[in-house]
């Protein structure tokens, strides 16, 4: 097998509706026209070059898990979310990356990573 990137992650919601306004008017995405009806509220959210499936379920306990959004500036990121009334951590060095962490309105962890800006 050879991966060429990761194409979506999904996570459970409560309530689609909450959660599409989020992920587009917040965080940016474009909603996919192209989501099958599969008897269960959701979406399918573009957020650059991967996609966020939205699955209107129990959501459960977090546990550590979290998928990551890649931006190019972390730093205007966290003032723009901030002004938005968002709890978003304040960023830290990994490596040579810089990272933080907000939660979308089910408490599902999203983190904010920018590559090579360490110093």
């Amino acid at each position: 097998m050879q991966p060429v990137s990761v194409h979506h992650v999904s996570i459970n919601v409560s309530k689609s509706d909450e959660s599409i306004s989020f992920y587009t008017d917040v965080l940016g995405g474009t909603v996919r026209a192209d989501r099958p009806d599969f008897g269960f509220g959701g979406a399918w959210i573009d957020l650059g070059d991967a996609q966020v499936h939205l699955i209107e379920a129990a959501v459960p306990p977090n546990l550590g898990q979290h998928f990551a959004i890649l931006v190019d500036d972390l730093d205007g990121a966290v003032a723009e979310l901030r002004a938005k009334g968002l709890e978003v951590g304040d960023p830290v060095v990994i490596g040579s990356d810089r990272q933080t962490f907000l939660d979308d309105p089910d408490g599902n962890v999203i983190e904010l990573h920018q590559i090579g800006t360490a110093g």
